[in-house]
């Protein structure tokens, strides 16, 4: 399991564009699961029933774990919408990211090759506009500790942005610090080093 931090949409993100007198609504929505993206795809679709279609991609985990994307073409011709969608969401480094693009349907015909350039091109200008924020992956670690050593403690929390969650002062000190889990090890070696092996580091699950 990769612990790194990636990016994931701050706000929504509306871009509208009219290509050939057919007019593309871009929305790209923050979907932390496949659930929540099939969930906002169905709400876009009621928004827009009159719509002829209304295509979709969606990267609903880590922007690389692939078990988690999805698209359809909902009934434009096979690989000319969805899979662009995809492409576009796939290669912008973001995760937990869903694209719907709605067309209102002008009277001319693209064709197979318009196609895909209109809906891979909206979302490629809606990514443009798309604000992020960072996903830090965190865990929860137990230190327990005398009072005398609560200076040093701080010290390495504070280097390792690690923050306290819950604390119990009796005759020792038991702290609950959340910390990003790539920083689990480093932060218990410089406790363990710091302290004297004085301070005791458990991982809660």
């Amino acid at each position: 399991m990769n612990d790194s931090p990636y990016l994931i949409p701050s706000e929504p993100t509306l871009f509208e564009e009219e290509i050939k007198k057919s007019v593309f609504i871009t929305h790209l929505i923050h979907t932390p699961s496949v659930d929540a993206a099939k969930t906002a795809i169905e709400q876009i679709k009621q928004e827009h029933k009159s719509a002829r279609h209304n295509c979709w991609g969606f990267v609903a985990g880590r922007p690389e774990d692939s078990m988690k994307w999805g698209f359809s073409d909902d009934g434009e011709p096979s690989g000319t919408a969805g899979k662009p969608i995809l492409a576009q969401l796939s290669g912008s480094g973001v995760g937990e990211l869903t694209a719907v693009v709605t067309r209102y349907s002008g009277g001319i015909k693209l064709g197979t090759g318009g196609l895909v350039k209109a809906y891979g091109g909206v979302v490629q200008q809606a990514l443009k506009q798309l604000q992020t924020i960072e996903k830090k992956i965190t865990t929860k670690l137990r230190l327990e500790l005398d009072y005398g050593l609560m200076p040093v403690i701080q010290s390495v929390m504070d280097f390792y942005q690690a923050l306290t969650v819950d604390s119990d002062y009796s005759d020792s000190v038991v702290l609950v610090v959340e910390i990003e889990k790539n920083q689990v090890d480093a932060f218990t070696q410089a406790t363990i080093n710091k302290s004297g092996a004085k301070v005791v580091v458990t991982t809660i699950n």
